[in-house]
């Protein structure tokens, strides 16, 4: 089985976020970078498919040479080869199209991404690359399982969960509970140094969004804190003081 892992360089989710004085790009100083954990459970389920199947895994990164610490340890956690299209990662709609050219002539049995990155939260990618190279696409499988060329997915909906029978080849953006994150050893570190990482050309997509600027939220004002036995008062503070948000 062949198969193709996107992943995204976001940052950590203890980084303190800020933006630029005109608040029109995001302040990256001091900001520690590392895979998406979505797509770090995308990469670990296919890992296990490739050992299953004899396959082999290919991870592909949307980014400048910033991102290579990443793409190395997404090697380190397995991927026997990885491709880096040099352009910074405008939105979702950009991204996948740099995905599905690099993808379209390469026989990919299996497409994995997140079912989010944990930036913008866009679920946007996996929808977009299916469209793009005409094969289905899930955008939130929680279960992934594969037997004689045929997938079987599982998937959340409002009530209950959705099983859905698919053919290969098809694209997904993987779920809590597809897989459980594997940690690379040292023996994946240190072969992970020698393993190819091809950096491509990024092709011409036209601009269909902007991202003009960037707010932070109001910081939370201060609680206000009433006795259970002061009902009355709790009340009109309910009426004259709370906001509806």
């Amino acid at each position: 089985m062949k198969i193709l892992v996107c992943i995204s360089n976001v940052p950590d989710t203890t980084s303190k976020i800020t933006f630029t004085a005109d608040g029109t790009e995001l302040n990256t100083a001091g900001i520690q970078y590392i895979i998406n954990p979505y797509d770090e459970i995308a990469l670990s389920k296919a890992v296990g498919l490739a050992e299953e199947s004899q396959g082999t895994v290919t991870v592909i990164n949307v980014g400048e040479a910033n991102t290579e610490a990443t793409i190395r340890k997404a090697l380190a956690i397995g991927a026997a080869e990885a491709v880096r299209v040099n352009a910074a990662p405008r939105d979702g709609w950009f991204v996948a199209n740099q995905i599905a050219a690099y993808a379209k002539d390469k026989g990919f049995d299996l497409i994995l991404t997140g079912r989010e990155s944990i930036d913008y939260n866009g679920v946007q990618v996996a929808a977009y690359v299916g469209e793009l190279l005409g094969i289905p696409s899930v955008s939130t499988a929680k279960k992934i399982d594969i037997a004689d060329g045929v997938a079987t997915v599982e998937r959340e909906i409002e009530g209950g969960k959705e099983v859905l029978s698919i053919p290969l080849p098809f694209i997904a953006g993987a779920a809590e509970g597809v897989a459980e994150p594997r940690i690379p050893n040292m023996r994946g570190i240190m072969g992970a140094r020698t393993k190819p990482l091809d950096v491509i050309a990024p092709i011409e997509v036209p601009m269909l969004s902007k991202v003009l600027n960037y707010e932070t939220p109001e910081p939370r004002g201060a609680v206000t804190w009433v006795n259970a036995e002061e009902v009355e008062k709790l009340v009109d503070l309910l009426h004259n003081k709370a906001r509806v948000i």
